[in-house]
């Protein structure tokens, strides 16, 4: 198997509504914890819209908030990484894709001019913004690979910081008759994150969590399209990442993905799965940290890497083969296989 395009996981760093890093979030969601509380919103029904709320020191909303959630999760990932060596390090910034209902201003200039203030670093010049939503993780991995390919650099940072807390984002999702309530058991209760993971060149070491295969499909029958699904676009993109990583769904130990509760999602990778494997399996786990963090847009990729890298770390992983997928309202896809490394 040719490891040349193999991208290690070094470290992580989560901001969630149920922990402030990656530890406790992430702990947070093998307990099952979740921590919704009312927003300064109100439906249609005059009920308070809930939400997956970060508790910050201040009230900070907006690019300032989506910063401050960057900084946090970036300091995490890069603490043991002297500070005078973030400079050298790329830092490819996920954020909401250009359709997102309601979506900020800023978010493709302002918002990484605002995270270098925080952080009191320049990055690379090869650093870039990846407007990509729930997909970006994935569109990220792939870029940082290039750039590790390509020009002299050993290690990537990617980051990502989303919300749909804003009332031009909720309203829009309230008249779909998407969002989660007491009238709406289908439905995904909003949410706002950022994480980050420090990516390199694997050092082939026991223990190390690799990305061995990256994959993107279209899904021309995605949510909003009216189209009968057939998944063929997820399928797609799990086909490409396992062809890359040389192995075969049944290969896989358990899957997570960035389902946050409505129903087309979760048919979605039913139907993926079934056009995709070839062999049969007892069992076939699938986490979804968003039942913990709410649907948290570009944010839900690095909860997805993270929680691979949690359960990897802490021995509570089903094996050591992870399929890990994502879907954007607008019909991209992407999937990525994680393979964490035994003795060699």
């Amino acid at each position: 198997m040719n490891t040349a395009h193999h991208i290690a996981i070094r470290s992580t760093g989560l901001v969630t509504s149920v922990g402030l890093t990656a530890d406790a979030s992430c702990a947070a969601f093998r307990a099952k914890v979740t921590n919704p509380t009312e927003t300064r919103f109100i439906d249609i029904g005059g009920e308070w819209i809930m939400a997956h709320q970060v508790q910050l020191e201040q009230p900070w909303r907006g690019l300032t908030k989506l910063a401050k959630m960057a900084a946090m999760s970036i300091e995490e990932a890069l603490q043991d990484v002297p500070r005078d060596e973030w400079g050298k390090l790329p830092l490819l910034l996920c954020v909401a894709e250009q359709e997102r209902p309601g979506r900020a201003a800023g978010l493709d200039d302002r918002l990484f001019l605002q995270i270098q203030t925080e952080l009191g670093v320049v990055f690379s010049a090869q650093s870039a913004v990846v407007a990509h939503g729930r997909v970006g993780v994935a569109v990220a991995l792939a870029l940082a690979r290039a750039l590790m390919a390509e020009v002299q650099v050993t290690r990537v940072l990617v980051a990502a910081t989303d919300s749909l807390l804003s009332w031009p984002t909720l309203s829009h999702y309230q008249k779909e008759d998407r969002l989660l309530s007491p009238r709406n058991s289908n439905g995904f209760m909003p949410g706002e994150a950022a994480g980050a993971l420090l990516v390199g060149r694997p050092h082939l070491r026991a223990g190390e969590l690799v990305c061995t295969g990256i994959g993107f499909g279209r899904e021309a029958a995605h949510i909003d399209s009216g189209e009968p699904l057939r998944a063929d676009g997820l399928a797609q993109a799990i086909k490409a990442s396992l062809k890359e990583a040389g192995c075969q769904v049944h290969d896989m130990d358990f899957r997570i993905a960035d389902l946050s509760g409505e129903h087309y999602y979760f048919k979605e990778a039913a139907l993926a799965l079934s056009r995709t494997m070839r062999q049969r399996k007892e069992e076939f786990d699938i986490w979804h940290p968003a039942e913990c963090t709410g649907e948290a847009g570009a944010a839900s990729g690095v909860a997805v890497v993270a929680t691979a890298q949690a359960a990897c770390s802490k021995g509570y992983t089903l094996g050591p083969n992870v399929l890990a997928h994502w879907a954007n309202d607008g019909g991209q896809r992407a999937a990525v296989a994680l393979q964490l490394r035994g003795n060699v």
